[in-house]
Formats: structure tokens, C-alpha cells, sequence
């Protein structure tokens, strides 16, 4: 659970903000998303998020669900995901990695040996967005045990009563949904994101970090300003789908295409 303390402690200290960057495993095919994985701590990213691919990702855009359909396609499944951190973890034992998904292929796996598993790959924390804390027991307290941060939502809709419900348990981050809706889909509204975030500090001494609708350097920049740190998804998945060939395969300029705009996010993040 040490990895993303040390992360945002050291961003802190060095007065930068964390950049986390979602991509699907598998996306577009394995090979080329464990290179993509491998390339991105270099390429300015603090966080990776790994989205565990699901036929009926309800809470994402287009574009994520397009990225689960070609990961599903090639012929990924929750055992190469956890296969591809213990990969990276091979050459990688410090940039933090989150899997944020749905229970459905969490419970099919089954729940318990998908903890063990995690952790044992080096996962650093899970966000489930479909699992309530009313259900703790479900899967939260479970991670918890063995090591496992469990990273919650919060949104513009959020009530401070139901904030305080939601904080309980949470760990790592939180991560406040700057738009109500589904992923990629609309920016997020500055003065809208201080005030929440704001709220969200006041309730809890963990870090806070913005996502849905990031899309640009600029973005990026004004929403750090706000938060102590920025997720990106929908732009990378976009990066992947416009790089690939008539028959959704990966091309030369697959991976360069994400590291490339990774890099232009990270720099423009931390502009003075």
C-alpha cells in the first residue's frame, strides 16, 4: 500500500502534481499494451490505471468501451491483465499501478483468488465503480486485508452526508468525477472542480485527483492547479484507436502515438 504514498509524498515535495493515465489492458492486443505500460513512467506518467476490459462498461464513454471490445477481441481475460503487471513489475517496482474496472469479472474469477492475485502481481489498488459502500464486505475489506488500497468516487452530485460514507474505508486517493455523466464525453468546469475538491479536503487528508474529460496539456495544467493530480483516459484510448490499421491491429506508430501525448500532458502539467 506504500507505493502511492511514497508517489504523491514525493510529488508533493517537489511541488508537482501527479499525472495518472488510464489505459485498457489488452488494448489493442497484449504485446503492444504491455509496451505502451512500460513506456509510460518515462514518458511523464506518476500513476498507471489499467482498466480490466468488460463487455458492458456502463460508466464509460465510446471510446473506453471501444477500447474493452478490442482487448475482449484479442483475447484478454482477467488473468493476462494480472499477468501483464507481474510483467511489468519485472523491470518496474515503483510507479504505482491501479486496475479500475466492474465486479462482474472480479466475481467470476472468484473474488478471493482475485485479491491474492492482485497483490501478489504488485497491484497497488483497485477502483470498482460498481461496488457500493454498503458492500464493503463484497470486495473493500477483502483488499484491504491483503495489502490492496480501495480507491472511491466521488462526483459533483455527492452530498456531504454521503461523502463521509463514501471516505470510510477509502485509501490511496480519491477520485472526484468532474463531470456527471460517462467518461470522455464533456470538460470539466474549473470553478465547479475547486469547489469540490475543496470539500473533498476538507473531510480527508488524502490526495485528490480529477478525471473525465481531461483531455489536453491545458486542461491538464488548470485542473492540477485545483487537485493533487490529473487522470487521463479517453484521450490515450483515442490515441490508440487513430494509430491502428482498417483491421483494428496495432501499427509502428501505435505506442509512440500515447508516450508521445503522455509526454506533452506531464510537460504542460508542470509548466511553471
Amino acid at each position: 500500500m506504500q507505493r502511492l504514498a511514497r508517489t504523491f509524498a514525493g510529488l508533493a515535495e517537489a511541488k508537482k502534481k501527479a499525472l495518472v493515465t488510464f489505459t485498457t489492458a489488452g488494448d489493442p492486443d497484449y504485446a503492444t499494451s504491455l509496451e505502451i505500460l512500460k513506456g509510460l513512467p518515462k514518458a511523464g506518467a506518476n500513476v498507471l490505471e489499467i482498466g480490466m476490459p468488460f463487455s458492458d462498461p456502463m460508466a464509460d464513454g465510446p471510446a473506453i468501451q471501444r477500447s474493452s471490445q478490442r482487448a475482449l477481441k484479442a483475447g484478454q481475460t482477467m488473468g493476462r491483465t494480472l499477468e501483464m503487471v507481474r510483467s511489468f513489475r519485472e523491470t518496474d517496482s515503483e510507479t504505482p499501478i491501479v486496475l479500475m474496472g466492474y465486479y462482474n469479472p472480479i466475481y467470476v474469477f472468484p473474488t478471493d483468488r482475485f485479491v491474492a492475485e492482485a497483490a501478489g502481481s504488485g497491484v497497488d489498488g483497485l477502483i470498482v465503480v460498481d461496488v457500493p459502500p454498503e458492500a464493503d464486505d463484497e470486495l473493500c475489506l477483502p483488499a484491504l486485508e491483503a495489502g490492496l488500497n480501495f480507491i472511491r468516487l466521488t462526483a459533483p452530485t455527492t452530498t456531504d452526508k454521503r461523502l463521509e460514507r463514501v471516505l470510510t474505508n477509502t485509501s490511496g486517493f480519491v477520485y472526484y468525477v468532474s463531470i456527471t455523466g460517462i467518461t470522455g464525453t464533456r470538460a470539466p468546469d474549473l470553478a465547479a472542480v475547486e469547489r469540490n475538491v475543496s470539500r473533498i479536503k476538507a473531510k480527508t487528508p488524502l490526495p485528490v485527483v480529477v478525471g473525465f474529460g481531461v483531455r489536453t496539456p491545458g486542461q491538464a495544467k488548470a485542473i492540477a492547479s485545483a487537485a493533487d493530480g490529473v487522470v487521463v483516459g479517453s484521450a490515450l484510448v483515442d490515441a490508440i484507436a487513430q494509430s491502428l490499421d482498417d483491421a483494428q491491429r496495432a501499427t509502428d506508430l501505435t505506442t509512440r502515438a500515447v508516450l508521445d501525448l503522455v509526454e506533452q500532458l506531464s510537460a504542460g502539467m508542470n509548466a511553471a
